[in-house]
């Protein structure tokens, strides 16, 4: 199995992974936790009380990886469904 970095991270399955909404367009979108589902245009956020539906098209995620790298990720990045966003090349620049 590949090991998920942050250069390979938008070719992965991201349904497990620990994430952290840092910035939103509404504040009620401010959320943590793990990501139970993904759709085109959103991902569902559980934390310990409750499941929101988050839009990945006006958010800033920290997305933290498997052996704990914390990656940082303009959600306009995602907007894709799951299994198109695994075969689409993309040019990342890192800061």
């Amino acid at each position: 199995m590949i090991q998920i970095t942050p250069y390979n991270l938008l070719h992965h399955e991201l349904i497990g992974l620990k994430i952290n909404v840092v910035s939103a367009t509404h504040e009620g979108y401010i959320i943590a936790g793990r990501i139970v589902d993904e759709t085109k245009n959103t991902l569902k956020i559980k934390d310990n009380h409750k499941e929101i539906t988050v839009p990945k098209s006006c958010t800033i995620f920290d997305l933290t990886l498997p052996e704990g790298t914390q990656v940082r990720l303009d959600g306009k990045l995602l907007v894709a469904r799951p299994e198109e966003r695994i075969k689409k090349r993309y040019r990342i620049k890192f800061i």
